[in-house]
């Protein structure tokens, strides 16, 4: 064989390979969520179909002479179903919602054993899981847990630093412990992209499935911030809304002022679709597009071309027309800039169809959960798409005649086929999603 046809036959069988990796379809089969509507997916979707509120006046941290006093928490949560109590006290709550989060996914997705223990799973997977892929995305990591060993009495042997400080509260930890608990040693990958890095981690994992992973990936987004130095520190930056009750989140709102901080984790159980239909899986959506880009504008101030030109990304690749999308589940997080500019860009992007097109904002009722809202939006578009429900948007009254948009106030029944998810986040970092029916073709 000579050297030309060798180098023929090498430039064949890339060009095949690109071509069935472009062609692979990727579905979601597994969703976890702890969110302050619910310690489980089921639960917090239902509250949300409900219009249900979960920000309330904090109880975790001292807000006096502070003028940010509601969050959304989350209440009656018990770690010892999926966590023994040493690891509780070695790890921070952003990882243990993460774990939890990912062991209720992995259940949904029939991807875990059949016999369980009291306090977590066996560290037992088949072939296909024990092959799969961690992708969890955080944006402030174990801070709840450093602020803790920070306050604590200097010099005093009772109060020494914990051995396991470092190794609990780096972001990694949550996708690491993820792949512990469920005999996962393949790819493993914690990511920190501010509030876009639940979305971040979901379309990170459609490219490693994409790159010839043949594994599941469990992908999300987990954070814990409710701390007096997150409180402070987005109070001081002029992100936090200073209404003092349950309607605080007023995405797209003429009163809004800022956006709730609040906590949560959410994870998907990602897959290629031909290994999920033939393990008989049930599919909530196929993820077909994914957009991902950086203003390099402000650190603080968002662009609308950015956050265009990101959903413009996931709109080609997922070869969808503005006017197919059903639905826009917004970044929406109530913040006066940061709707107005979110609004400018969809009509960029949308043109004359934007203001037909239904929008939802989730956070008027989680709040803010950082990488885990992403993650969590992403979870409930897959819900809009397989059961056919609209979310509302709550606390809108008035509407700001800067965003002309076609805002959902009430919950609707409708043919969702198509839905765009927005995430955006300090820095100029933006992603966005494009979730399809799954058909039976």
């Amino acid at each position: 064989m000579t050297l030309c046809k060798q180098r023929q036959d090498r430039i064949l069988v890339n060009l095949y390979a690109t071509i069935w990796f472009t062609m692979l379809r990727i579905v979601i089969t597994g969703i976890g969520a702890v969110t302050p509507l619910g310690n489980s997916f089921v639960d917090s979707w239902s509250a949300a179909c409900s219009g249900r509120s979960g920000v309330r006046t904090t109880s975790r941290v001292s807000v006096a002479g502070m003028p940010w006093t509601v969050c959304g928490e989350i209440s009656a949560f018990d770690p010892l179903v999926y966590l023994d109590g040493r690891e509780i006290r070695r790890l921070d709550l952003f990882a243990q919602y993460a774990v939890s989060a990912a062991i209720m996914a992995a259940r949904d997705a029939g991807l875990t054993p059949e016999k369980e223990k009291k306090n977590g799973l066996q560290q037992q997977a088949g072939d296909y899981v024990a092959a799969g892929g961690v992708i969890i995305g955080s944006s402030r990591g174990g801070i709840g847990m450093i602020e803790h060993a920070l306050l604590k009495p200097v010099g005093n042997r009772r109060h020494r630093m914990s051995p396991y400080l470092m190794p609990a509260t780096t972001i990694s930890t949550a996708a690491s412990y993820t792949a512990q608990k469920l005999g996962i040693k393949g790819h493993c990958l914690g990511i920190s992209n501010a509030c876009t890095s639940g979305t971040n981690a979901i379309g990170e994992a459609c490219r490693l499935i994409r790159s010839g992973h043949a594994g599941p990936v469990l992908a999300g987004g987990a954070d814990a911030p409710i701390s007096r130095i997150c409180l402070e520190g987005y109070g001081a930056a002029g992100a936090l809304s200073r209404i003092p009750d349950h309607t605080a989140s007023r995405p797209f709102d003429a009163t809004r002022d800022g956006f709730v901080l609040s906590e949560g984790a959410c994870i998907l159980v990602i897959e290629r679709r031909d290994i999920a239909l033939k393990r008989g899986a049930h599919v909530y959506a196929e993820i077909a597009g994914y957009g991902s880009t950086a203003d390099a504008f402000h650190q603080t101030r968002p662009d609308p071309a950015g956050e265009g030109r990101a959903m413009s990304a996931a709109l080609s690749l997922s070869s969808t027309a503005p006017q197919e999308i059903d639905l826009i589940s917004a970044h929406g997080t109530a913040t006066p800039l940061g709707d107005v500019a979110e609004a400018r860009a969809i009509c960029q992007v949308f043109g004359k169809h934007a203001s037909a097109i239904p929008v939802s904002a989730m956070k008027s009722m989680t709040g803010h959960m950082l990488a885990a809202s992403g993650a969590f939006e992403t979870a409930t578009a897959a819900m809009a798409i397989d059961q056919g429900m609209i979310f509302p948007t709550i606390n809108l009254s008035d509407q700001d005649e800067d965003i002309p948009l076609s805002v959902v106030r009430e919950a609707a029944r409708a043919d969702i086929r198509t839905v765009l998810v927005n995430s955006f986040g300090f820095g100029g970092v933006n992603a966005a999603l494009v979730l399809q029916q799954n058909d039976t073709a």
